[in-house]
């Protein structure tokens, strides 16, 4: 099989059976830090229960898991609207660390959002630099609305260059700590028989950047992955985005952070339907003193910045892959 072939497979439509299965293939398509899917998901026949793998938890980038309890949310989100196009009404609960999902019949839908959980990625390219209109803004920050957390959406080219500077800022702290650098080395795939081999982790094509064998790519990666390169990088895709939107919870709480996760899942969702391309740019979240700097620009007073995405019209990259269902899943009677 393929790299693409591989990636079709696990992108296919929808199917009614085996039921819990191909709901919890649809649940892994969501967003996901470094895309290490720290995730199981418990099946019996009329409940599926998201849990954390915190074997797969980055403790450099994301030293509270709170990347992880949002990779969390993104995958219920799925969930409840693949439920939809199956006959099923999904109520979701957090429970602790678990998400629990009940699963009643109901009348089946689709809606444009379910359509796009095959199709939507994160596109890290530059995009056309062509605003949104105010129709397609409002869209997307609808879409956002969810109990406990408030969307800032910043369209103004002058803001956007302000963001832009909290990007590079956190970006040139991380590119100098070794911690970091070694977590993120650990899921990079550099190949496709490398991205293939393990299935998860960030493949070097789907960040437009050229596949080359693990042994020849790894030693010259100082040389090629640079802080001057990746900033101009960086400044380059983001302004040429139409804008960018910002998730903030009330509380800093994991339920809260897998709220964020279900709104941001929604959003990714409605700009894919919309013939959008979308992009995280957490760097203002992940370094701490950088976050607390960026949360006075947005006059957040208490409250921390949740996740940050740029979204625009632009080109497709090839699809990250996912862990089989079956990597992820048990069935209970």
């Amino acid at each position: 099989m393929t790299y693409q072939e591989a990636a079709d497979v696990i992108r296919a439509p929808l199917r009614s059976t085996p039921r819990n299965r191909e709901l919890v293939r649809f649940a892994t398509l969501a967003a996901n830090s470094h895309n290490t899917q720290p995730w199981t998901f418990t099946a019996s026949a009329n409940r599926i229960v998201i849990a954390p793998d915190f074997t797969r938890r980055c403790p450099a980038v994301d030293p509270d898991d709170h990347h992880l309890f949002v990779s969390l949310g993104c995958a219920a989100e799925n969930l409840v609207q693949a439920a939809s196009m199956l006959g099923l009404k999904a109520n979701a609960v957090v429970e602790g660390d678990e998400i629990v999902i009940d699963l009643k019949a109901a009348p089946s839908s689709s809606s444009p959002l379910a359509e796009a959980i095959p199709v939507r990625q994160s596109t890290r390219t530059v995009y056309d630099g062509k605003p949104a209109s105010p129709e397609t803004l409002r869209l997307l920050e609808s879409a956002c609305r969810e109990p406990g957390v408030s969307t800032i959406m910043i369209s103004d080219r002058a803001r956007i260059l302000n963001v832009v500077d909290y990007v590079v800022q956190g970006n040139s702290a991380q590119m100098r700590d070794k911690a970091f650098m070694n977590e993120l080395l650990h899921w990079l795939r550099f190949s496709e028989a490398d991205a293939m081999a393990r299935m998860d982790g960030l493949f070097s094509r789907c960040s437009g950047n050229p596949a080359l064998p693990a042994w020849i790519a790894r030693p010259l990666l100082s040389l090629f992955f640079t802080e001057q390169g990746e900033n101009k990088k960086y400044h380059a895709q983001i302004e040429s985005s139409a804008g960018i939107v910002v998730l903030v919870a009330d509380a800093g709480d994991k339920a809260h952070w897998i709220a964020v996760g279900r709104a941001c899942q929604r959003f990714g969702l409605q700009a894919t339907a919309l013939g959008l391309r979308y992009a995280f740019i957490n760097q203002p979240v992940e370094v701490a003193a950088v976050r607390s700097q960026f949360a006075s620009f947005l006059e957040l007073g208490e409250r921390r910045p949740d996740i940050i995405m740029r979204f625009g019209t632009g080109p497709a990259l090839p699809n990250s892959l996912r862990r089989a269902p079956e990597q992820v899943m048990r069935e209970v009677s």
